[in-house]
């Protein structure tokens, strides 16, 4: 195995990509959104989006690391004049998975053909309920035509979920029935508050359990960690944040995820081998309460694996 000094700047091998490289990274293509959602802390209304040239670096970066698959996320993504053209430049570079997250709002048939076109693989859109309230208007009921279009004409995966926590809790397994019955794979998510933490009372914790019974064995939760929060309050794991998961904000910078943005950072460009094993082994304090899910997710596969064993990131606290 080569000095991990040597590999800066390059493509790591596989062995290093098996050991320590990522699974998913979410790359920020603008922070502006088209709505202003109640429980989010991810968006803006003033900024531009991110030039596709830094962006295309970027995506280069994130393939010299070896990254599975990329999930392009914002604020809205489709408020990015050059989204199809990013797409495209994400299969050039041959991410296996090409991902994106919307709330649907801005898609048209030519968006949607246009993802067909530049190879999407994946669409991940969250309905927070069926009526608009004060809390969000991410509903079915100004959303039907929307997702209508992507029903019909979508050649890529739909992930859809139903949420709970921003609209009264039927009307999350509503959105669920939706997804189920317009060829969609159906998901359910719970709101956490801006530090990754849950807070739901009992009719939207039976609600969760009715939208787990419909999803049936679909229904993907990172090792039961959403029943076990609920059940104990805590579901410790080893997070792997930094190295299995990347998420990389608008300026370019690697976070352990979008809640904990500041405490760990450092530019994209400058990520080596020797920061995807130091994060792999650095234990997160924030780990036994965490609702991120697809860090849960990207963290699962190494559990067996040993962590306080690792030198940890000098300032930040051990679990």
């Amino acid at each position: 195995m080569p000095d991990a000094s040597a590999v800066n700047g390059r493509a790591l091998d596989i062995r290093q990509w098996m050991l320590y490289g990522p699974f998913l990274a979410q790359l920020v293509i603008t922070r502006r959104c088209n709505l202003s959602c109640g429980y989010c802390s991810e968006f803006d209304k003033t900024s531009d989006p991110v030039p596709f040239d830094d962006l295309a670096s970027r995506l280069r970066k994130l393939r010299e690391l070896k990254t599975w698959a990329v999930c392009l996320t914002g604020g809205e993504p489709c408020l990015h004049p050059r989204l199809p053209d990013l797409i495209g430049e994400m299969r050039a570079l041959g991410f296996r998975r090409r991902q994106m997250i919307t709330n649907g709002y801005k898609l048209t048939k030519d968006l949607i053909e246009a993802f067909n076109e530049n190879g999407l693989t994946d669409m991940q859109i969250s309905v927070d309920g069926v009526v608009p309230n004060e809390t969000t208007v991410k509903t079915l009921q100004p959303l039907r035509k929307k997702l209508s279009l992507l029903a019909e004409h979508a050649r890529f995966k739909v992930v859809m979920s139903g949420v709970i926590g921003s609209a009264p809790p039927a009307e999350a397994i509503e959105v669920i029935d939706f997804a189920r019955e317009n060829g969609f794979i159906p998901r359910i998510l719970l709101i956490h508050d801006e530090n990754g933490q849950l807070k739901l009372n009992p009719e939207e914790l039976a609600a969760y359990r009715e939208a787990k019974r419909k999803i049936g064995s679909r229904f993907e939760d990172a090792d039961g960690y959403r029943e076990q929060l609920i059940q104990e309050g805590t579901a410790p794991f080893k997070c792997r944040a930094g190295s299995r998961y990347l998420y990389v904000d608008e300026f370019g910078q690697v976070h352990w995820c979008s809640q904990t943005r500041g405490v760990f950072t450092k530019n994209l460009q400058q990520y080596s081998f020797d920061d995807l094993k130091t994060q792999f082994y650095t234990p997160k304090d924030c780990h036994a309460t965490c609702t991120v899910g697809c860090v849960r997710t990207a963290s699962i596969y190494d559990q067996w694996r040993g962590q306080k064993n690792g030198a940890p990131t000098p300032g930040i606290p051990a679990a």
